[in-house]
């Protein structure tokens, strides 16, 4: 068992509201100065690791035996072609195929091979990937170190040669004009914000670099992010600035953008085309917080039209899309928690709806990407169902079996999946959905891993994971916790626990924490990443004795001074989330529960920290400086997991990666919850 690295302590003190804080840590902010000592960490996490090396393999091998050796997607139509991705065997990340028809006997042509981009650093992350309507050009970008910025590059899929010229330094949004000579896409600013939109001539005059790139439009206003999208019609182009919760939209073409509704603090519209008709449909906040569907007129001049209710929403819904097809609208909406999708026939006939067919299943319309078209793929799932791929009758309603994502040696009836609801302490009501093995009771025999995020309106949606049912296997219950500051029940989910109502992510996770403990589990470790990090940091000092172990994933653990701090990633456009501290009652909030202005005194459960030197959004030196202050302060068993090199913020990418990184996490809980051996 060897000493954890020491972080020297460099004190500093940070001075608002009259208000001191020492920060012994300050320094590890410094990239340089600190890199040796990320080393050290990441020596003394494999160390204090490598006796559950049997472990991790075992739980691998098993992983490995439910991963067919080519795994394929279900396919999607563009223009005159059929493209699928495709991994074969020994492969980590595949590649983008395509060919005539998913009957054709024709031959699959290989698009793009994401294995190759991957060559140099091991690491590849796909941004933009959009075929040409004229199906001869691809424009795709990629990130090699898994720091979110990526190389915009086009390929002429007739040769299977990139065209001269990258343009560095771009976002993953972007879109062709409908003649197929021009590409639209997003650039970053310092901060890693994607502010401008830029026009590239396909065949143009290029230096490389995108020099030759003609500026669109550019947002100043830091709060704000810009992305481009074709609508589904082709026949427009929408850009959309976008903060926490206010939206703008522009119509690109003509001369100069146009904007379809202005901008209006606290209001949000998105936009698509019903070409059919010639009109916007809109999803918008406007009159209605839970969100509405209207529409808007365009005439020969693109002016945009006063706005009409396109019905109106029911009682406990929240509307979140509404996608146009030459002949329905389809709008994807929640009612009591549950996804459900919305037919709206456009030649008169009536509405209907359609939901999952599994027990809190997830339910969603995939990559449709005909205008003209009176079909749709719709996938659904669970924790413990594979996901399942249907063809959509959009007239009648008929769902056709399309596709069963393949999981050699797994049954679902073996499996269970339920929804409870938990009463809060302050007598609200929270959804937990639970998955378990079938022969796994919930009488207080079975230990359980907890998982929660609850920010930004995110829904935790269940999605089958082969690697979570290996640790269904061992006899865990796997719990997930829909609490507030997430939008599982609606936009007054997230409104409850955002800003000042923070603390009721936290008490409602905690309160789960306790419904299970009171007979239903025998232990529970915890887990989330990012906001859902910042969660598990939290409810580690608030209640350390709930745990038997915490995984908090890269975690947003120095609240306060990281929201000071304007000139990094995800602080100006985040006050609208967390708060702006240099406003007084902002300041007091926030500082109330910062985890590393808090941290808990006495006996304090295993904990296992993760980060990255690359990750632009919870920056490494965050759970660095966690991780040594609460060496610095008590008798605490942490590990700190950080890539050094290549990795990104939602962990290894590729398909074996990522088996052998949840196997590194589940030997740490199961470690802690003295697991049965598999059943």
């Amino acid at each position: 068992m060897t000493a954890p690295p020491t972080a020297p302590r460099r004190p500093s003190i940070h001075s608002l509201h009259g208000v001191d804080r020492t920060d012994d840590y300050d320094w590890m902010r410094d990239a340089e100065a600190v890199h040796g000592h990320l080393v050290a960490e990441r020596g003394h996490y494999e160390a204090q690791m490598a006796h559950t090396a049997h472990l991790r393999q075992e739980l691998v091998s098993k992983m490995a035996v439910r991963t067919p050796e080519t795994e394929s997607s279900v396919s999607w139509r563009r223009g005159a072609f059929v493209y699928y991705t495709r991994t074969v065997s020994g492969r980590e990340f595949g590649e983008l195929c395509r060919k005539k028809d998913d009957k054709s006997e024709e031959a699959t042509i290989s698009v793009l091979d994401l294995d190759a981009l991957a060559a140099a650093t091991g690491y590849v992350e796909l941004g933009v990937c959009e075929v040409s309507p004229c199906d001869r050009y691809l424009a795709y970008s990629v990130d090699t170190t898994g720091d979110e910025v990526y190389e915009l590059r086009f390929r002429d899929l007739t040769t299977g040669e990139d065209l001269p010229g990258r343009v560095p330094g771009t976002y993953y949004t972007g879109a062709w004009s409908a003649d197929s000579r021009e590409f639209f896409y997003t650039v970053v600013d310092a901060a890693y914000r994607p502010h401008e939109v830029r026009r590239h001539v396909l065949g143009a005059t290029d230096p490389g670099g995108g020099e030759g790139d003609t500026l669109v439009l550019r947002e100043d206003d830091r709060r704000f992010e810009l992305t481009v999208r074709a609508t589904r019609s082709g026949e427009l182009i929408t850009v959309t600035a976008a903060s926490r919760d206010t939206t703008e939209v522009w119509l690109l073409g003509g001369a100069e953008p146009r904007s379809v509704a202005g901008r209006r603090p606290g209001r949000e519209y998105r936009v698509d085309h019903d070409a059919t008709a010639n009109r916007l449909v809109i999803v918008t906040d406007d009159a209605h917080p839970e969100f509405r569907t209207v529409t808007a007129a365009l005439d020969a001049s693109g002016t945009v039209g006063e706005w009409t209710p396109l019905g109106e929403p029911g009682p406990g819904e929240r509307v979140h899309a509404a996608d146009c097809f030459a002949h329905h609208i389809v709008v994807s909406l929640r009612r009591g928690g549950e996804p459900l999708l919305r037919i709206l026939p456009l030649d008169g006939g009536e509405p209907y709806e359609v939901g999952s067919e599994l027990p809190t299943g997830r339910l969603a319309h995939v990559r449709n990407e005909v205008y003209d078209t009176r079909s749709i793929t719709i996938e659904t799932g669970s924790y413990t169902e594979p996901t399942r791929w249907y063809s959509l009758d959009l007239d009648t309603g008929e769902r056709t079996l399309v596709k069963v994502a393949e999981v050699p040696g797994y049954d679902p009836s073996d499996y269970v999946s339920e929804r409870h609801w938990v009463t809060a302490r302050d007598g609200v009501r929270v959804p937990v959905t639970i998955a378990r093995r079938a022969d796994v009771a919930l009488d207080g025999s079975a230990p359980c891993l907890l998982h929660g995020y609850g920010a930004y309106e995110a829904t935790d949606d269940p999605a089958f994971d082969t690697a979570l049912s290996v640790l269904l296997d061992r006899g865990v219950v796997f719990a997930e916790a829909h609490i507030r500051g997430g939008g599982q029940m609606g936009r007054h989910w997230w409104f409850q626990g955002r800003y000042g109502a923070k603390t009721s992510s936290f008490h409602d996770y905690i309160d789960v924490a306790d419904w299970l403990a009171d007979g239903r589990v025998s232990g529970i470790a915890t887990r989330g990443r990012s906001a859902g990090g910042l969660l598990q940091a939290a409810v580690y000092g608030m209640r350390p004795d709930r745990w038997a172990a915490v995984v908090a994933e890269v975690p947003f653990v120095d609240v306060v001074t990281t929201m000071l701090d304007a000139s990094i990633p995800l602080t100006v456009n985040e006050w609208e989330e967390w708060g702006d501290p240099r406003r007084r009652e902002d300041f007091d909030w926030l500082l109330a529960y910062s985890p590393y202005d808090n941290v808990p005194e006495g006996k304090r459960p295993p904990l296992l920290v993760t980060g990255a030197v690359h990750d632009p959004r919870v920056l490494v030196h965050e759970p660095a400086k966690w991780v040594a202050k609460l060496r610095a302060t008590g008798d605490s068993a942490v590990l700190f997991r950080v890539e050094v090199d290549e990795g990104a913020h939602s962990g290894p990418t590729g398909r074996y990666a990522h088996l052998a990184y949840e196997s590194e996490i589940f030997a740490f809980i199961l470690e802690a919850l003295t697991a049965d051996e598999p059943r």
